[in-house]
């Protein structure tokens, strides 16, 4: 049995007269790690979007494994401040069925229990990110969905939200598609990266952390046990519009 569990073939998407993606082809399986990295515009959520059957694209195929169970994080998520609602509250809230031992084991596999009976509204950046990966494990998903699951997090809180992201995929054997907001910083263990910019640009394995003078300058010294720097060589460039231009030019590593 094929250990695909999702498929993109061809996606597109037009809007009005404005293509946000072109021929886009994806494929994830169990127990790998994708991150889906490119500029704001690129389409990054748009896809993921599609892939989750948000959204339909304009063409192209999406095949999901039959009984697929996925587990979302969104990029966004606003819950109104008048809500009188527990952390706790908020997970048994997320599926049905979900009881106090199941929620409470899904904050302790991401080092947040402790936070349990507090108001949601109330917890910090890197907090409200734990909580939302731990209500993303609830339904013992076998595809994590997770857009930009770092955002508003400071640079050690970003190295622990990927180490537990990497440990659930470890210990469930669950396959991750990550969308980066970030074009240079990915996780180490990511198993394959994609670079997007309305169409694959090129997608790889991300390369060792790299002393890139434009990385130290912006970041400091990289921590090699979880952070890595994704290099990676065009046969092709894009014009100003963003478009690929046929005329090659020389291989090069992305600056900041």
């Amino acid at each position: 049995m094929s250990d695909c569990l999702l498929s993109l073939h061809d996606i597109s998407l037009t809007l009005g007269e404005k293509q946000i993606l072109s021929q886009v082809n994806l494929s994830i399986h169990e127990g790998e790690i994708i991150t889906l990295i490119g500029p704001n515009g690129a389409g990054k959520s748009t896809l993921v979007r599609i892939a989750l059957n948000l959204l339909k694209a304009s063409s192209g195929e999406v095949r999901r494994r039959p009984g697929l169970r996925l587990g979302y994080m969104p990029q966004k998520l606003t819950i109104d401040n008048s809500l009188p609602l527990t952390v706790l509250r908020f997970l048994q809230l997320a599926y049905a069925h979900t009881n106090k031992e199941e929620a409470l084991a899904a904050l302790t596999r991401f080092e947040c229990e402790h936070l349990a009976h507090q108001a949601i509204q109330k917890l910090s950046g890197g907090e409200f990110q734990r909580v939302l990966l731990a209500r993303t494990v609830l339904r013992q998903p076998q595809l994590l969905v997770l857009d930009e699951p770092v955002q508003g997090v400071d640079m050690n809180g970003q190295r622990e939200l990927y180490r537990l992201i990497r440990q659930v995929r470890d210990e469930t054997h669950c396959a991750v598609l990550m969308v980066s907001h970030d074009l240079h910083l990915v996780m180490k263990s990511t198993d394959h990266v994609i670079c997007l910019n309305t169409h694959v640009c090129c997608a790889g394995h991300p390369d060792n952390i790299s002393h890139h003078p434009a990385y130290l300058k912006l970041f400091g010294q990289p921590d090699e046990s979880e952070l890595a720097i994704y290099t990676h060589h065009h046969d092709h460039h894009h014009d100003l519009s963003g478009e690929a231009c046929s005329t090659p030019l020389h291989s090069h590593q992305e600056h900041t």
